[in-house]
């Protein structure tokens, strides 16, 4: 690590706020972030992380306060000017374009105006050649739209990575990746930190945090809790720190399993492409038990949970996938409508009988329902009239599994239904996944974190290129 802490930090953040309405993002929030130094910056869904570090992109507009790298006023709102300065952002959210290549895509992070002819080759250089020292294997004429959801955050990171990067800010890049890649882009970052780069890191993992931060702030509802060196301080100071009151651990029940629920037979289905990624599956799964299916993402896990969640056509049998709720890996594409309201959305296609009048919807129950799933998600809002999209990813994802395990589905298909939440809240949805298990549904539980799956599942099985490789019982349970 090539710290200059001594000599001053890099980049500044002085008594910066900003509000949304009547939501307060961030009030009166300072920093100090060190060149050589990975410092993550942590807190729970809502408490201003996201937003601080679209301002440093240059994305977001502070209401007050300043923000100095290297020794002058960064140009706030400005995005292609603060990239100019060295300040590269991966987004929580992905910022490809759907239609380029990924080649393309490269090529088109690393303009810098004007018009002339495009050597996509060329300009895609530099990321082709770290995604080759990672050993990450990407399509460079597959179109970015078409990729797994994995595979399109690696190439988010790679884009940022390219280039003459002093800062680099990373929005939870390690969601969609497996242990082992997760301990590559580590690897990455440490190399990144010792030619003098500050790498700035949102994360929720406060394993991953304790293992490459050197430098941590904590913040909650918008305010500024703490900064410290990772060395003074340990995980359950951490937790302390941002949820102010550790939640108590799903509590383990030893539940009895029901008769066969979902039962499949050579069960294929291509992608997107027209490739096949599911290739020959058999499962059962009885009621009450959470069958865990892990592996690298990319392997057919998408396909085969949308498959079971009949939103994606196949061959082979397949019995007892009526009466299936989803909660998909793409929140936004793929759960919500982002354009609608929070109310709107928290009951899309899971209308109770008691909002309706014979064939006429009642507002003020559809309102009252709404709240109801609200307050027991604790989703954090401004307005339940304001639109989906205003919301946090993680916020985002508790109207997902709000509205979704709010029906007491028969079957259960949950894709990284964690993923970008909190502690609390990923508490919160472990327990419900649990409680639907206790109540009978067969659930269906696609994760990338080891840890989930052991958490949770009853058994635990693995894909590689559109196969089961393993299967055994999780210990704990």
């Amino acid at each position: 690590m090539v710290s200059n802490a001594d000599s001053g930090p890099l980049l500044a953040v002085q008594s910066v706020s900003k509000a949304y309405g009547s939501v307060q993002a961030l009030r009166e929030i300072s920093a100090e972030f060190f060149s050589g130094e990975v410092h993550a910056v942590l807190g729970e869904n809502g408490a201003g992380k996201s937003t601080l570090m679209g301002m440093i992109g240059g994305f977001v507009v502070p209401d007050n306060g300043v923000l100095v790298f290297d020794g002058s006023e960064l140009p706030v709102g400005k995005p292609f000017e603060v990239r100019g300065t060295g300040i590269r952002m991966v987004h929580q959210h992905f910022m490809l374009v759907p239609q380029l290549t990924v080649r393309e895509n490269f090529a088109l992070a690393q303009l810098e105006g004007g018009v002339r002819r495009l050597d996509a080759d060329r300009l895609a250089q530099d990321a082709v050649e770290i995604g080759q020292k990672l050993g990450w294997e990407v399509d460079l004429d597959a179109r970015a739209g078409e990729l797994q959801v994995g595979a399109q955050q690696r190439v988010e990171i790679l884009k940022a990575l390219a280039g003459e990067a002093r800062v680099l800010i990373l929005d939870e890049p390690t969601a969609v990746l497996s242990p082992a890649e997760v301990d590559e882009l580590f690897g990455v970052l440490r190399a990144l930190t010792s030619q003098g780069v500050a790498v700035l890191l949102i994360a929720h993992k406060l394993s991953e945090v304790m293992a490459v931060a050197d430098r941590v702030t904590v913040l909650r509802r918008g305010e500024f809790v703490a900064s410290c060196l990772i060395g003074e301080t340990n995980r359950d100071q951490l937790a302390e720190w941002m949820v102010g009151e550790m939640p108590e651990p799903p509590e383990i029940r030893d539940r009895e399993f029901g008769e066969v629920v979902v039962r499949g037979e050579g069960i294929r289905a291509k992608d997107d492409r027209g490739v096949e990624v599911v290739c020959g599956i058999d499962l059962e799964v009885r009621a009450g038990e959470i069958l865990g299916v892990g592996g690298v993402d990319g392997n057919g896990q998408v396909e085969l949970a949308e498959v079971l969640a009949g939103v994606r056509m196949f061959s082979g049998q397949l019995e007892g996938i009526d009466e299936v709720g989803y909660i998909p890996q793409d929140r936004q594409s793929d759960g919500l409508a982002l354009g609608m309201s929070i109310e709107e959305n928290m009951l899309l296609g899971s209308m109770p009988k008691e909002v309706f009048s014979g064939i006429f919807v009642l507002p003020g129950k559809v309102r009252n329902r709404a709240h109801q799933l609200i307050e027991e998600f604790q989703i954090k809002f401004g307005s339940a009239g304001d639109s989906a999209g205003s919301l946090s990813g993680g916020n985002q994802q508790k109207i997902v599994a709000a509205r979704t395990l709010s029906q007491k589905p028969r079957v259960v298909v949950a894709v990284n239904p964690t993923r970008g939440l909190d502690l609390k809240a990923t508490d919160y949805v472990h327990s419900r996944l649990l409680q639907a298990a206790d109540e009978g549904a067969a659930v269906f539980l696609f994760s990338t974190d080891l840890d989930e799956l052991a958490a949770l599942a009853d058994r635990t099985v693995y894909m590689d290129r559109g196969r089961f490789t393993e299967e055994f019982l999780v210990g704990s349970k």
